[in-house]
């Protein structure tokens, strides 16, 4: 076996396995100079890396993720190294480092949250294919790796930044004459974010952020508290013109009946997914997976606000 299939036995090992040692076997065959692998070589042990983003194109992305200790324990850490490579024999394309952000709203508790922070890194992919992400959280008293992939597509699933926003005609208030049942999961409603459809936002030409979320039945570990992020930053923007909005997943907020119109409308591979948009419909930013308050807010600030 040449040094590229065993270092891609190894890098397999890993994905799969989510754990592994920067000792030992690792030494069995001399990584390449300068590559990925190299600094995957180096002492420490090697641990999981749990993706919350993967709908990926060319171009600006926002990567988030875990970092997961064989014991289930998370490494949480201020900031975190990042190198992206096309493969683990090759150097490494960029570098840049992950901010440690906080998920969900402080004072705000959820029952089904057990992730208070993630790593969120931003980076620029040349074209589409496979890459390999190595992130080394900074500090502690021995150092940990933790190397995932990304796939990046030729163009996302969900619509992109730049695209037209899709004028649904989600539910409100007055459309449901106060069925909030039919209108959200979240208890108590949130009904600040339950007052405009996004057809009628685009209509008006009114700035506006929308959330497609379901805070009673989100499936990852790190989902729950979107719509309660979203909230705490509309009461940040209360004076501005900018509306926000939350859309639930699924068909009669029932998992078993699949997802609903305005998620298939959208093209959303996952949930959740925040959008803003602008005053000419189209799409300023977006989030997939969990957003922390300071960056939502920040994007709000300098693309719907101004």
């Amino acid at each position: 076996m040449g040094v590229g299939k065993a270092w891609l036995l190894l890098a397999l090992l890993l994905l799969v396995g989510g754990c592994g040692s920067g000792e030992g076997s690792k030494d069995d065959v001399a990584p390449p100079p300068g590559s990925l692998a190299a600094l995957l070589a180096r002492p420490g042990p090697n641990v999981a890396w749990i993706p919350g983003t993967s709908d990926y194109a060319p171009g600006p992305v926002r990567v988030s993720f875990l970092v997961v200790r064989k014991d289930g324990s998370l490494v949480e850490r201020s900031r975190a190294r990042v190198w992206v490579a096309r493969s683990l024999e090759a150097p490494p394309l960029l570098r840049v480092d992950a901010s440690l952000e906080l998920v969900g709203v402080p004072g705000v508790s959820s029952d089904r949250l057990d992730v208070t922070r993630l790593y969120v890194a931003r980076l620029t992919l040349p074209s589409a294919g496979r890459y390999y992400l190595l992130a080394e959280p900074i500090g502690g008293s021995r150092p940990v790796q933790a190397l995932g992939d990304l796939r990046v597509a030729e163009r996302t699933k969900a619509p992109a930044v730049g695209a037209r926003a899709i004028p649904s005609r989600t539910p409100t208030i007055r459309s449901t004459r106060g069925d909030f049942a039919r209108l959200t999961t979240r208890t108590p409603p949130d009904r600040e974010l339950l007052r405009h459809s996004i057809a009628e936002s685009l209509a008006a030409k009114r700035p506006f952020v929308v959330a497609f979320a379901t805070p009673k039945f989100c499936t990852s570990r790190t989902c729950a508290p979107v719509v309660d992020v979203v909230d705490a930053v509309r009461r940040r923007f209360a004076g501005s013109s900018v509306r926000f909005i939350h859309v639930e997943i699924y068909e009669g907020n029932e998992p078993a009946a699949g997802l609903n119109r305005w998620v298939k409308e959208w093209r959303l591979p996952t949930e959740p997914f925040v959008f803003l948009v602008g005053e000419d419909g189209r799409i300023k930013a977006r989030f997939e997976g969990s957003v922390s308050v300071r960056e939502l807010a920040r994007a709000v600030r300098t693309t719907l606000v101004g």
